[in-house]
């Protein structure tokens, strides 16, 4: 509903701009007041959408009872971030592999602050329209996503810690030879210089937004799961 209001808006304003470029005054009084009504006319168009945009926006979806800020090496925001696309990913699927996930602190972009959640807020908190890939890797690739961990001083990650310079992933044993990572296109595709990934066996394409991951799990969860525990030890 959003994307097509969205869609719909920018098309109004679309028609709106090439109805202005399009006259042909023959006189500047002429010109200024065709001008004036064209823009008035967009507005009108445009008007009743950006009222419904708004009000969509604006919508109450979940509460937060603490901040959930960002940081280095570890954040509350960066653990529930981390945990909302694992948790999303991995309920109900029987995996024969481990898995985690990986962000970046980056891609993160605003905080949610205590109190009402609204739409508006996990759109803040990512604004970017990247797809939810998962990406298979050999386990010898850990020890390069360590040295990245370690070298820009911690990242957001869930269902995994690092510690004493490993990266141990949850479910991993000495039989394990390959792992699943739940990460971004962004990311899978050498973003924030996560060259790994170029080490991957496979990649699976969820065609699923991470935004719209983030404010599924947030509905669901209603009040949002806190958890500031430290998962990267430096």
């Amino acid at each position: 509903m959003l994307k097509h209001l969205i869609l719909i808006a920018v098309g109004a304003g679309l028609l709106a701009c090439s109805s202005v470029t399009s006259i042909t005054a023959h006189s500047d009084n002429k010109a200024v007041l065709d001008q004036g009504a064209d823009s008035n006319s967009a507005d009108s168009l445009i008007s009743p959408y950006r009222v419904e945009l708004e009000k969509e926006m604006l919508e109450v979806i979940a509460v937060a009872e603490k901040d959930f800020v960002k940081g280095r090496p570890v954040g509350a925001l960066n653990n529930w971030a981390a945990d909302a696309v694992l948790a999303s990913q991995t309920r109900g699927v029987n995996l024969e592999i481990p898995a985690f996930s990986l962000l970046n602190v980056g891609g993160l972009r605003n905080t949610i602050n205590a109190g009402d959640v609204k739409l508006e807020d996990i759109f803040k908190v990512m604004p970017f329209d990247n797809e939810v890939v998962w990406a298979e890797m050999p386990v010898e690739a850990l020890d390069d996503i360590a040295s990245y961990l370690i070298e820009s001083g911690g990242e957001p990650i869930g269902g995994a810690i690092l510690k004493d310079g490993k990266l141990q992933v949850d479910g991993m044993d000495s039989k394990t030879e390959r792992v699943w990572i739940m990460t971004s296109d962004y990311l899978l595709n050498g973003g924030d210089h996560m060259d790994f990934f170029q080490k991957r066996l496979s990649t699976k394409h969820t065609n699923l937004l991470l935004r719209d991951l983030m404010i599924e799990e947030v509905k669901q969860q209603g009040t949002l799961l806190w958890n500031d525990e430290n998962r990267i030890f430096l």
